[in-house]
């Protein structure tokens, strides 16, 4: 009976402890502030929102607590049609930051006069990476990517003169076997120069190509500073074509993502960003809020 009167003393003396804190001291416990997390959107997921009312987007993206930013949008050394500066404020005055660029270089090469623009535009901005998103059909075989990464190289070299770390972001296409030849694996990661260049490793198009993530990052330690996290609804059988039609919301899936940020420090990431190639199916900004929920409280956490 001691015992008992004593429990329901510091039973009631924990209520009124409870009491006097108040709901601040739960809300905090339950609602972390989200941008503590640092998790960064690739804007591509919202580029039809993007195109019709950038400033709405962005305030939109910042009050479901996304820190970090890659951008689409560079063209005629504009981002989303505003001068560097004068974008790169409207994305500090919501409380976010810019850290990425995904920014094509064609196959057919280019001059280091446009290098150094490209380079000199982003510099302005304050970015960290420009990315290299994308390859056309037309110019995925052995002879165009040798070409291509020795193009990339040099665009690397100009970019690290003002303080730019170059990627490239993969899909499926380049795991698939070419007589022998596996691009990603036998072109790309020895040919591109480590000290320049690094991986942006997509999660759902590697695991779509039958690769671990895991593995990669074992077999390539500290070469991926930037992951893309985007989810499949479906689990299949490794393909290389682009077929997107099962991307999902982070977490709504089948890809073990706890698994994979628990060997961040082996791939060296430094940033992560949601993506989904298809927009939400509709409902970009539902998407990515689900997204954003599922990483502070289920996976970073």
């Amino acid at each position: 009976m001691k015992n008992r009167r004593d429990f329901l003393k510091i039973s009631a003396a924990g209520a009124v402890g409870a009491m006097v804190l108040g709901p601040v001291a739960c809300t905090t416990a339950v609602t972390p502030d989200k941008k503590s997390f640092g998790v960064g959107l690739q804007l591509y997921t919202i580029r039809d929102a993007m195109a019709a009312d950038v400033v709405g987007s962005l305030q939109k993206v910042s009050d479901m607590g996304y820190k970090n930013l890659e951008l689409a949008g560079y063209s005629n050394g504009k981002f989303y049609g505003y001068e560097p500066a004068e974008f790169k404020k409207i994305v500090e005055d919501k409380g976010m930051q810019i850290i990425s660029s995904h920014t094509q270089v064609e196959a057919a090469g280019i001059t280091m006069e446009n290098a150094r623009k490209m380079a000199d535009d982003h510099a302005a901005l304050g970015v960290k990476y420009c990315v290299q998103p994308w390859v056309n059909d037309e110019d995925r075989n052995i002879e165009t990517y040798k070409r291509m990464i020795a193009d990339w190289n040099q665009v690397a070299s100009v970019m690290k003169e003002v303080g730019i770390q170059f990627g490239y972001h993969n899909h499926n296409f380049e795991f698939a076997n070419m007589d022998g030849v596996v691009p990603y694996y036998d072109i790309f990661m020895p040919e591109m120069d480590n000290g320049l260049i690094t991986m942006e490793l997509d999660l759902y198009w590697a695991t779509k190509a039958g690769q671990d993530p895991v593995e990669m990052f074992d077999k390539y330690p500290g070469r991926f500073q930037l992951l893309h996290f985007k989810d499949m609804a479906k689990q299949t059988d490794p393909y290389f074509d682009v077929v997107k039609d099962d991307i999902t919301s982070v977490g709504a899936g089948l890809i073990d993502f706890n698994r994979i940020y628990a060997a961040r420090e082996k791939a060296g990431m430094k940033y992560l960003f949601v993506e989904d190639d298809n927009q939400g199916n509709g409902l970009p900004f539902e998407g990515i809020e689900t997204s954003i929920t599922n990483l502070t409280t289920k996976i970073l956490v």
